[in-house]
């Protein structure tokens, strides 16, 4: 099962080849994803890169989080963190007083 890395703080003129050349050595590579503005293509500094199991993932973060690159400190994290489970949602109903009568609501016309 592929694992998302998230990668960020490395020099903003990095490409695809060069950041695969870094997170190569520590484990086998599936997709890797560097953000960029969409209109100027401009790098934006960070990426995603799919990692072929957890342990290769696991190592690419050992190696590489917190490096120095360019004046720059490598960031890195996992991307996929599941969603924490949902808290049922209130349903809040109008209350009727006892003796209190109930309007009907009209019915909605048909356009």
């Amino acid at each position: 099962m592929a694992v998302k890395l998230f990668i960020g703080g490395f020099p903003l003129e990095m490409e695809e080849m060069a950041l695969a050349q870094l997170v190569a050595p520590h484990g086998r590579i599936e997709v890797m994803k560097i953000v960029r503005d969409k209109k100027t293509r401009i790098c934006k500094g960070y990426a995603f890169v799919e990692m072929a199991t957890e342990d290769d993932a696991v190592a690419v973060m050992a190696a590489l989080d917190g490096e120095k690159l360019d004046d720059r400190a490598l960031s890195i994290k996992l991307a996929d963190v599941p969603p924490p489970e949902s808290t049922p949602v209130a349903r809040y109903e109008k209350l009727v007083r006892p003796g209190e009568r109930v309007k009907k609501k009209r019915p909605r016309r048909q356009i």
